[in-house]
């Protein structure tokens, strides 16, 4: 046996026995795995190998031992498997249930006053790489209470951009839960997010990029949208896009303002946010910087972005359009002096005459999605008594085609079928009952005594 599978051995039986007296053999295998997966590639496919119990050994060990002797080593285990080894093994863990234990693990540490900063690192870390592959992971991080620990870290270590990047990472996949980027936008995650997020600098670019996309999926809920625009944030953002473009004439940062017009164009989705991008002068700033970037094709993603913005937030008029807005005029053979068309007539140029009732709802939608989501979290811990249980019932019912009576026309036509053929027992003179041959595979016809 390898050296990996006498080390899992000598785990299970840690796992098995009493914690007295077990710390240094614990530490002892702790140190040797981890040495063995960082150095070696064969160790890494023999612990994530199909068929391999290494990583069920690790979960249970830290399911069961939680941090009192391991610290955050097997942990860094799976950290460097999962870095290594790609997304399939991350589905392989979160299979397994890796997600519950890790959240259990990270609520264990948060109560550490100050908290371990490697170990919060490696599980944030972790959790932000296979988050991806669990679609319930927003729901199961509610459910642990484990929702604002990553933000508590972020909001008081801003400057500390070691740890902040792999909480900002995983804050942006729980944002993608509607009903946890209400609840983070209520404890201040929008306001945290400008803080971090600022004017042209090629310091710490990607954690301005993650910033970004944390933001624009916290600005998909149109609560947090309301918020954004309450406090001014749409101007901020235009700001920010025009100094990023203004600065980066090498177009190195492409990403970084493709980051900026996702958040105004998901703040746009609601009416306020389209006014508050009108009276920004938005509409002029995006067409201008469009132009500029017509000439250069790998801009094109921004110029996309752009135009759908604008197209968005412009004003919408019923035709025909008698102002410069359109560039058609429909003349009508008659207007009213005092009808509803010569009352469009007259408005403003910069008027919009189109009632809009997009967000009249938004309110009772949010509530809806939030009673939707508690319900679900309540349904999954039972189970679903409408799924039919009884195999028989599940069988198909086979039905003949004719009845019974119409098939004995075809009994002279297969005797064998129909008729009692027995062996004669020449000693006793009388049939006795036929016992078919088990070394034989097909079917055994034995000749009456007429026949014979």
């Amino acid at each position: 046996s390898s050296r990996t599978i006498s080390l899992l051995s000598q785990l299970e039986k840690i796992n098995s026995g009493s914690a007295l007296g077990e710390s240094d053999s614990a530490r002892y295998v702790t140190s040797k795995i981890l040495h063995l997966v960082q150095s070696q590639e064969k160790t890494r496919k023999e612990m994530t190998s199909k068929g391999s119990t290494g990583i069920d050994v690790i979960l249970s060990t830290l399911e069961v031992k939680s941090l009192i002797f391991f610290g955050y080593g097997f942990v860094a285990v799976l950290h460097f498997i999962i870095m290594k080894c790609g997304g399939r093994r991350a589905s392989v863990l979160v299979t397994k249930g890796g997600t519950q234990i890790l959240f259990q693990l990270l609520l264990t540490a948060s109560k550490d006053s100050p908290p371990n900063e490697e170990l919060m690192v490696l599980l944030h870390t972790l959790l932000a790489k296979i988050g991806p592959k669990d679609k319930k992971i927003g729901m199961k991080a509610r459910i642990n209470g484990v929702l604002n620990i990553s933000l508590n870290l972020v909001k008081h270590n801003l400057q500390n951009h070691r740890l902040v990047l792999p909480c900002l990472q995983l804050l942006r996949v729980y944002s993608t839960n509607s009903v946890n980027a209400v609840s983070l936008g209520k404890n201040g995650v929008v306001e945290l997010m400008f803080k971090i997020i600022g004017p042209f600098s090629k310091r710490n670019t990607s954690l301005m990029k993650v910033a970004l996309d944390t933001l624009a999926a916290l600005l998909k809920s149109k609560t947090n949208a309301r918020r954004a625009v309450d406090r001014g944030y749409v101007q901020v953002l235009i700001t920010i896009y025009v100094d990023w473009h203004r600065q980066d004439s090498r177009h190195r940062y492409m990403l970084i303002r493709k980051g900026v017009l996702q958040c105004i164009k998901n703040v746009t989705n609601i009416k306020l946010g389209r006014k508050a991008f009108i009276d920004a002068n938005g509409m002029k700033i995006l067409y201008n910087t469009s132009q500029e970037c017509l000439a250069v094709r790998t801009l094109d993603p921004l110029v996309n972005t752009s135009s759908l913005i604008m197209r968005k937030c412009f004003p919408k008029n019923r035709l025909p359009l008698p102002t410069i807005k359109s560039a058609f005029h429909f003349q009508l053979p008659v207007i009213p002096a005092s009808g509803p068309v010569a009352q469009l007539y007259n408005l403003p140029p910069d008027v919009d005459d189109v009632v809009d009732e997009s967000d009249d709802n938004d309110d009772a939608e949010t509530e809806s999605e939030i009673e939707t989501e508690i319900d679900d979290d309540k349904d999954q811990h039972f189970e679903n008594d409408d799924i039919e249980t009884d195999i028989n019932k599940l069988k198909p019912m086979q039905e003949l085609g004719r009845s019974i009576e119409d098939l004995k026309m075809y009994e002279q036509f297969f005797p064998e079928l129909s008729e009692n053929f027995q062996e004669w027992d020449l000693v006793s003179q009388e049939p006795k009952p036929f016992v078919p041959d088990a070394n034989l595979s097909g079917p055994i016809v034995v000749p009456t005594a007429s026949e014979e």
